[in-house]
């Protein structure tokens, strides 16, 4: 064993708890590619705690089964939206799944995203609201004590001393070993985490507690971007009601899932995807907002701009565009230009477009509907 001295005080750690930590960055580092580039995303949700382990209990409520609903309207969002994701949970019922085969399940099945899925409990009942936890050394005492009773399940079962590398997790010393990894995958976490946040605070208008740091094992051992979601404070009288209620629910599932389809658009866009590797055409393709129709009735443009308000189309409110088109989708209003036949051309223009909105991305359109982008090809693909 050695001593480590941190803000002023020495903890005593053991040497193998190090060599296990050091042992799985270098696992990490290689384990999955940054950018998704060709075939399904998976994406992996951990509705936490379950069977013999309740989570926090509320005053009529336990939390096992409220994140096992919102897991699941999470995954029906998924897969019922978007076409190039496959889910795949940890648990589908009531049943007991170690903490250590959490993130096993979502590294065999090779997956691009983990969400483990929380409710969240506290002395105070008056506070309210979700946050989401990445991967990282806590930074405050509420942070810390938030992952120490998440991690307290490992407790229940046998042989956990010997399973997890000797690390107790009621001991503040044990969390040192989170300071010695540099995760990888921490930028991605973090952009999901943020997206997730803005989603709740602006679809499900919740309290923004925001994106926070702590110690989970659950995320230590994943090899992708991975987000620990506590989805509100089931101690607090108001928000337990929420989190129990259908529209509660499918409020929070909503939001994950929008998050989640913002982050894989991201993703796609700064991978510059192309359909079946097809090179880009070098002639300019002739640009022009006149609807362009062809008997799959599939239209690509370039999206500009979102809103919750909406916003007067005229050149100046568009920084100087003058063929702006207005698509009001679930209380959003989303503003594009151009429009082409073929998504190779559409990508072309962003390329110019960007000059100008640096945020600039292609969408499809059938029928003034906006589709999934993979979806889209996929029936371009099948004319």
């Amino acid at each position: 064993m050695c001593t480590v001295y941190k803000n002023g005080k020495h903890h005593t750690i053991y040497i193998y708890s190090i060599a296990f930590a050091l042992f799985f960055t270098l696992i990490n580092v290689h384990a999955v590619p940054l950018f998704k580039t060709n075939g399904k995303w998976v994406i992996v949700i951990d509705p936490g705690h379950g069977g013999r382990d309740p989570g926090a209990l509320g005053s009529f409520s336990q939390e096992k089964n409220i994140n096992l609903a919102i897991a699941k309207k999470t995954g029906e969002y998924l897969t019922a939206s978007l076409s190039n994701v496959k889910v795949v949970y940890t648990r589908e019922d009531d049943s007991t799944v170690d903490l250590l085969d959490r993130p096993e399940i979502a590294n065999k099945n090779k997956a691009d995203l983990f969400i483990s899925i929380h409710s969240n409990w506290a002395r105070n009942k008056n506070v309210s609201g979700p946050e989401t936890y990445i991967m990282g050394l806590a930074k405050d005492e509420d942070n810390l004590a938030v992952a120490m009773k998440e991690n307290e399940v490992i407790l229940l079962e046998d042989d956990y001393s010997t399973r997890y590398q000797g690390f107790d997790p009621k001991s503040p010393e044990s969390y040192i070993i989170f300071t010695l990894i540099q995760n990888v995958y921490q930028k991605q976490s973090a952009d999901l985490a943020m997206k997730i946040q803005t989603q709740f605070k602006e679809r499900a208008n919740r309290n923004d507690r925001g994106v926070r740091q702590a110690g989970f094992w659950v995320l230590f051992n994943t090899a992708m971007p991975s987000v620990l979601i506590e989805t509100g404070f089931i101690t607090n009288a108001a928000e337990e009601k929420y989190l129990n209620s259908e529209q509660g629910q499918d409020y929070l599932a909503s939001a994950i899932y929008r998050a989640c389809r913002d982050y894989i658009n991201g993703i796609d866009k700064m991978s510059n995807f192309t359909p079946n590797d097809k090179k880009l055409p070098d002639e300019d393709p002739q640009l022009t907002a006149e609807p362009v129709q062809k008997d799959d009735g599939i239209v690509f443009m370039v999206q500009v701009s979102s809103a919750s308000a909406r916003t007067e189309i005229k050149p100046e409110n568009f920084r100087g565009l003058t063929d702006i088109v207005e698509i009001n989708v679930q209380e959003r209003y989303k503003y594009a230009t151009g429009s082409f036949r073929e998504y190779a051309e559409a990508v072309k223009y962003r390329r110019k477009i960007e000059e100008i909105f640096p945020d600039a991305f292609v969408i499809a359109l059938k029928d003034n509907k906006i589709l999934p982008l993979q979806q889209a090809l996929d029936l371009k693909k099948k004319k």
